[in-house]
């Protein structure tokens, strides 16, 4: 893919550099200048590694292995020989579907081994077959569970966690699996156990991605900033199949000493291509990432474009690696949702467990606190925002007329899921009165919890968030009942009831 013959691989690791060159020049770069070097200095040894995938005792064909640069196939024996180098920290597998998700004894995915410095090493990974069908799944998605203390640890275990395995057990024998969007903590890594506790009450493997508020921020480089993540979690980037579809996770957040940035690093984008090599074109794949690779949150608060730590600095060389597939990127971050469609890929912008960062039962868009489920089945792929506590029918919120003072006849509905393909129409007193509009704005709710110098108390420096997800109907004044039925892209309809007097 290029324009004057130079090769992909060429054109991505140039865009990298440039990028780098351009987004990391502002700013201290370290955090530390007289911390040692001496581990950042060190000679990179080679080191080879040969291994085996099995499963009952057969070795498994064609199963990609990775130390998180290249990518290796297993031979017709399920035997693999991969030279590296002792800066890599795992040599992992991408567990093909139909087989059980590995797990350690946390209920967190263990498809990886560290590696050492020895020049020989050995790895042998062992599968058990799955007899549940995996062409039919569901994935759990938890975006910014952000604990920073023991109090909200707390609320994660007894509020959310409990839901969300209600939620699996209603699932009955589907296979099913989670994935930690990323902010799984507030800083305080000392809660990853207790995290990990949570999983295990779930009962189903969770895979993990990395959050800007999961780094070790004494660190003075990107490399250094996740020993405390992968020492719990594993590699940093990684991918599997369950059915037809392709998962990958990707660390997107560049720790260069005294913040971050969004932005995906050489390493991370000459491993991703060898990856989707691999993946047949016009297949579904699944990328879940923390920070957003666009989103919307800049335009609607008025800037003309986003800043360093809320989108994908280079974000058009995924776009680019992505062209070839039915394309979801799951992120979270913005503790919004939202859905944005361009170049080709549909940015899921989740929201989170967490809400407002644990200060009540909403987001700053309004969107309640929760996770998400996508269902599969074969290729396609559906999915549905679970507010916690609530049923799954709960999926938008009807405020009365006057609940905004600039608009004191609007009725007005928030439907955080809501993507184009959804139709949000009104009736009064039993007879239809067509589409509502849509319109660009604070969630009441929000402003009656967040705005002022003192609101929310707990986190006084949350402000109601503008969104797009509002829609208006303005009322003659003799309503007595407004119904409002909003239908998603999939056809479930959902209705809520606004009555005068009430």
């Amino acid at each position: 893919m290029s324009r004057t013959g130079t090769s992909r691989r060429e054109f991505l690791m140039a865009g990298a550099a440039g990028l780098a060159g351009a987004v990391l020049s502002p700013g201290r770069l370290v955090a530390d200048p007289y911390a040692p070097l001496s581990d950042a200095l060190a000679r990179h040894a080679p080191v080879r590694v040969r291994g085996v995938v099995r499963a009952a005792g057969r070795g498994l064909p064609r199963v990609a292995v990775s130390d998180g640069l290249q990518v290796v196939e297993t031979g017709t024996d399920g035997a693999f020989e991969l030279v590296t180098t002792t800066d890599q920290d795992f040599v992992w597998f991408s567990v093909p579907s139909g087989y059980r998700l590995p797990v350690n004894p946390s209920g967190t995915a263990r498809f990886y081994q560290p590696l050492s410095a020895a020049p020989e090493q050995a790895a042998e990974f062992d599968l058990e077959p799955d007899p549940a069908s995996h062409e039919n799944h569901t994935l759990v998605l938890l975006g910014d569970i952000q604990t920073q203390d023991q109090q909200e640890m707390e609320w994660f275990l007894e509020q959310a966690v409990p839901d969300v395995r209600q939620a699996v057990d209603g699932l009955g024998d589907e296979h099913v699996f989670g994935i930690a969007c990323g902010d799984i903590m507030y800083d305080d890594l000392a809660l990853y156990p207790a995290y990990e506790s949570g999983v295990q009450r779930i009962g189903v493997p969770f895979f993990q991605v990395v959050g800007n508020h999961d780094l070790d921020r004494g660190s003075p480089t990107d490399e250094g900033s996740t020993e405390t993540f992968i020492r719990h979690f594993g590699p940093r980037n990684y991918s599997f199949d369950r059915g037809a579809v392709h998962y990958v996770t990707l660390d997107d957040v560049f720790w260069y000493g005294s913040d971050y940035i969004g932005y995906l690093d050489s390493g991370t984008l000459t491993w991703l291509e060898q990856d989707l090599a691999r993946v047949e074109p016009g297949a579904p794949v699944v990328v879940a990432t923390h920070i957003p690779v666009l989103g919307s949150h800049y335009a609607r608060r008025g800037e003309n474009s986003p800043r360093a730590g809320s989108a994908i600095a280079n974000r058009d060389v995924l776009y680019r690696l992505l062209e070839p597939f039915q394309a979801h990127v799951l992120v979270g971050h913005l503790h919004e949702t939202e859905h944005l469609f361009g170049q080709g890929v549909h940015e899921h912008v989740a929201g989170a467990v967490c809400g407002a960062w644990w200060s009540g039962p909403i987001c700053w868009d309004g969107a309640p606190n929760g996770y998400c489920l996508y269902q599969v089945r074969g290729e396609e792929v559906t999915w549905r925002y679970k507010a916690t506590g609530r049923p799954a029918s709960h999926q938008m919120r009807v405020y009365p007329p006057g609940a905004d003072p600039e608009a004191p006849d609007d009725l007005l509905v928030n439907a955080w899921d809501w993507d184009p393909e959804w139709t949000v129409r009104w009736f009064a007193d039993g007879a239809p009165r067509g589409a509502m509009e849509r319109r660009r704005g604070p969630d009441p709710l929000s402003v009656q919890l967040h705005a002022g110098p003192d609101l929310p108390p707990r986190r006084p420096w949350v402000d109601p968030v503008p969104t797009d997800h509002l829609f208006r109907a303005t009322l003659a004044g003799g309503e007595q009942v407004v119904t409002v039925e909003a239908t998603d892209r999939f056809g479930r309809t959902y209705t809520e009831e606004w009555r005068r007097g009430r």
